[in-house]
């Protein structure tokens, strides 16, 4: 039986209460997903990557219970803030790997591009991440647009209602974001590995 979004909005809006309970009664609702985009990170990262999907999931999971609280608006900004989650610890990984084989920045990629496979996705993720980063100081809405977007995996209509604004102003800041990254990437200095 499928679980209905209005429930585990319930459950989370309880365990942002402080209600223990609704927290163990939501994890299972949402693994699969949660799982899923899991495995979506993993998918783009190289073949032989020592962090595994379900290590991914537990990870973001910590992370949920050791942080502060969150006031839960829905199932739709869970999804985001635990894409989020996942996506700073593939970053964090890729920043330690690539410290310790060597210095450098890492190689130009498209915001397309970062969506496939490539022979070095680390490294990508790090470039998208420092851009995005650079996007969020210039214009936070954006960054999130893009955050929510591109790594939760949400919809317009999703990502519009966790912003608290409309779709039209959700699909402007889309578009604009992913010019705006696409340039910084372009820009940014490659990485010939030497």
């Amino acid at each position: 039986m499928e679980t209905s979004p209005h429930e585990i909005t319930g459950l989370l809006q309880a365990w942002s209460a402080g209600e223990q309970g609704a927290f163990e009664k939501l994890v299972p609702m949402v693994y699969q997903e949660l799982h899923r985009l899991a495995q979506h990170y993993m998918s783009q990262e190289r073949p032989g990557h020592t962090l595994q999907a379900t290590a991914l999931v537990n990870e973001a999971y910590l992370r949920l219970m050791g942080g502060k609280p969150i006031s839960w608006q829905n199932r739709a900004h869970f999804f985001g803030v635990s894409a989020q989650l996942m996506r700073r610890i593939l970053v964090d990984f890729a920043r330690s790997r690539r410290s310790v084989r060597r210095g450098g920045d890492a190689p130009a990629v498209s915001l397309d591009d970062a969506l496939v496979v490539s022979p070095e996705p680390g490294a990508d993720l790090v470039a998208l991440d420092d851009a995005l980063h650079a996007l969020a100081a210039m214009d936070a809405r954006r960054g999130q647009v893009v955050e929510l977007r591109f790594f939760g995996g949400l919809s317009v209509e999703e990502t519009a209602e966790v912003l608290k604004v409309s779709v039209e102003t959700v699909m402007h800041d889309w578009k604009f974001a992913k010019a705006w990254l696409q340039r910084e990437l372009e820009a940014a200095p490659v990485d010939d590995g030497s």
